[in-house]
């Protein structure tokens, strides 16, 4: 949302408001459209037009309409097309050579006859072809006209609804939860890509696989002297041949790329410059309910949890007298873990700022994580009946993209280390199941041996990752500020060195920092709660979840957590306000420098939340702009400590500072008043 092409395109759409509709109508157009509509992807383009909606920048039903019309007009267009050439259509480029294009819509347009126009609007894959069948078929243009308006109605707004939510609720989301949502989506977005690489990876070698095995035979017998070495590999008599083809040619692009990254690595002489951009933008990302979420998935790549899953399978393979696979299975897991270590104190990458020692190139944790449910899919998939032979290989891609993901924005490693930790591991399992596979032919039952490795990996999962959150966190704390400010200095003049405002991208999110402490907590807590204050500890994600419980009445409902340069708020205080639905708050930061005598410094803001619920669903205490009521009740509550208020010159921003140690009323302050315009008490 705070990209700048995002703001460009907003400026633009602000401007041109019809021509976005005209857009808007190419976007849905194009899209029905035969054959173009393969390659245009609309789902994405739409969403993002429905989220400027949310937004306020588009008119919702005008968008609706012209999203309508075009899917009308090229589903029309599209049935003229088959209707003008009839069955010649299957003799035409593209067709003639993808018969299958037509055949697909041709069969489901057969089985569900007007329905499948219904139908075929929400199937992505033939969606631009059924109108073009349904004009070959001959039908007629009053019969195919109103249900192709109907499905292009539904389909504009199926796929305009996910965006024009988001963009509807962004603002509540964006002022609670920060970050929170551009985490998740980011691990969601990394999942389904590394989801959608293993399936249609899958697929493209489970389709040419014979073809792969034929060139492979033809090339070993144009060079019988290399050919030999890779014939016991592709015997066609063999019913292993087409698998160990396919793991052949896997692990020659894969090393081919790993050996690539790294020889860019060290000719580089360390990170590139994506892994410095990639983990800087990590960092901004840091919040405190994603923080032990994420603390808890790098958790599924250590010891205490690979190693009971590791150990049942050994267990079950000597029991099973599996002794060929047990060797296997040891040796990927001993062997990789080896290579591992020597690879990565041999090569000497410098490590990211936020990371302490024991984490370097390769990543240890991906690579094992890689090896295990990599080397596990080897073994069970080949005894799993047709197109089920994919998910275990889905679920090794998705735990490494989990684990990696986690550890990328905890600041572990860098993108390459988890690049690279996930190609060498992939080139080691490869290589352990040609040599599997070439030796073992016999199959056993795998069910049990699936049942037992996924159960033991996430009951030590649940076991493990509460349970090493916190530590791991600790690791990769915010290092300490290496500002320092002298304290008397501070307090005269050095206190506009400090931030005048949060560093966001978004200005909404710009909070004013309007107050400043140098002291102890405590004493200043026990004040505001003396004045009506109450602190609220920081939420987690139970607290989070209860906010779509509308019964809660909203004095009870929690305020989500917000960060400063990645930094958790260390007090959030609250008091109620004129009305159930206002409050205001005080959230207080360590600040981004130190003081020279060691005295502790806050950085904070004072904030009227009102009560908002998006949609309905969920309640959320939103920041509103102030008329300064929350500052003027944070300063009489602390009228027992020497303040001094005075305008920041970045911003004009009337800033309070304050020292806690507290002083009774009627004693003088404790240091001299700043010349200028302040007020003070």
């Amino acid at each position: 949302m705070d990209s700048a092409w995002l703001e460009s395109a907003t400026a633009w759409i602000a401007a041109n408001p019809i021509a976005a509709g005209i857009v808007i109508f190419l976007i849905a157009f194009c899209d029905a459209l035969i054959i173009l509509g393969i390659v245009v992807p609309a789902l994405p383009l739409l969403f993002a037009v429905g989220t400027l909606v949310g937004l306020g920048h588009i008119n919702g039903p005008y968008a609706l309409i012209c999203s309508t019309l075009g899917a009308f007009a090229g589903d029309g267009l599209s049935y003229y097309i088959g209707h003008r050439w009839g069955p010649q259509l299957r003799e035409r480029w593209p067709f003639a050579k993808y018969p299958q294009w037509l055949d697909r819509g041709e069969n489901l347009f057969r089985r569900n006859g007007s329905k499948a126009i219904l139908i075929a609007r929400f199937v992505g894959a033939i969606r631009p072809f059924v109108p073009a069948i349904a004009g070959m078929l001959r039908m007629p243009m009053r019969r195919y006209a109103l249900p192709s308006l109907i499905a292009c109605v539904g389909w504009s707004a199926l796929f305009l609804a996910p965006g024009w939510v988001l963009g509807a609720s962004y603002d509540a989301v964006a002022a609670v939860a920060d970050r929170l949502a551009v985490v998740l989506g980011g691990l969601v977005v990394a999942v389904a890509l590394v989801w959608a690489t293993v399936l249609y990876t899958w697929r493209w070698f489970a389709n040419h696989a014979d073809n792969l095995l034929a060139r492979a035979l033809r090339w070993t017998r144009a060079h019988p002297r290399l050919g030999r070495y890779a014939a016991a590999l592709i015997d066609p008599n063999r019913p292993e041949s087409a698998s160990l083809v396919m793991l052949a040619v896997c692990l020659l692009a894969i090393s081919w790329i790993w050996f690539t990254l790294l020889a860019t690595l060290l000719a580089s002489g360390g990170p590139l410059q994506i892994d410095h951009t990639v983990h800087e933008f990590m960092w901004t990302l840091r919040n405190p309910l994603a923080d032990r979420m994420m603390a808890a998935l790098a958790g599924l790549g250590d010891l205490q949890v690979l190693a009971p899953a590791s150990i049942a399978v050994l267990a079950y393979l000597a029991w099973r007298r599996r002794w060929m696979a047990a060797a296997h299975w040891v040796g990927a897991i001993v062997f990789g873990l080896v290579l591992t270590s020597v690879l990565e104190a041999a090569i000497d990458m410098p490590r990211p700022p936020t990371a302490p020692a024991g984490f370097g190139f390769p990543s240890v944790a991906v690579t094992m994580t890689t090896i295990v449910f990599g080397f596990f899919a080897v073994l069970i998939a080949r005894e799993l009946p047709g197109r089920q032979r994919v998910w275990p290989y889905l679920l090794a891609g998705v735990v490494t993209t989990l684990v990696g993901f986690a550890r990328l924005y905890l600041g572990a490693h860098w993108p390459s280390d988890l690049v690279g930790g996930t190609l060498f591991g992939i080139v080691w399992l490869l290589l352990l199941g040609i040599a599997y596979r070439r030796h073992v032919a016999r199959s056993f039952w795998m069910r049990p041996l699936a049942w037992l490795f996924y159960s033991v990996f996430v009951i030590a999962a649940l076991w493990h990752a509460p349970r090493s959150a916190d530590a791991l966190l600790a690791k990769f704390a915010s290092a300490t500020p290496t500002t320092v400010l002298d304290a008397a200095q501070w307090w005269q003049r050095d206190w506009t060195q400090l931030p005048a405002q949060r560093n966001e991208r978004d200005a909404r999110r710009r909070w004013p920092l309007d107050i400043q402490i140098a002291g102890p907590l405590p004493p200043l807590r026990v004040s505001l709660e003396a004045a009506g204050w109450r602190v609220q500890e920081q939420a987690d994600w139970l607290a989070t979840i209860a906010l779509l419980d509308d019964d809660t009445p909203p004095r009870e409902q929690v305020v989500l957590p917000a960060t400063l340069d990645a930094q958790a708020e260390s007090l959030l205080m609250l008091r109620d306000g004129p009305t159930p639905d206002v409050q205001y708050a005080l959230r207080l930061w360590p600040a981004p420098s130190v003081l020279s005598d060691g005295t502790p410094l806050w950085i904070g803001t004072t904030q009227t939340l009102r009560l908002n619920q998006p949609f309905g669903a969920a309640a959320l205490w939103l920041p509103q702009s102030d008329d300064g009521n929350a500052h003027a009740q944070v300063r009489h509550a602390l009228t027992g400590f020497t303040m001094i208020q005075q305008a920041h010159p970045k911003n004009g921003v009337k800033v309070l500072r304050v020292r806690s140690q507290y002083r009774p009323p009627g004693d003088a302050p404790a240091s001299p008043q700043p010349q200028g315009n302040s007020d003070s008490n």
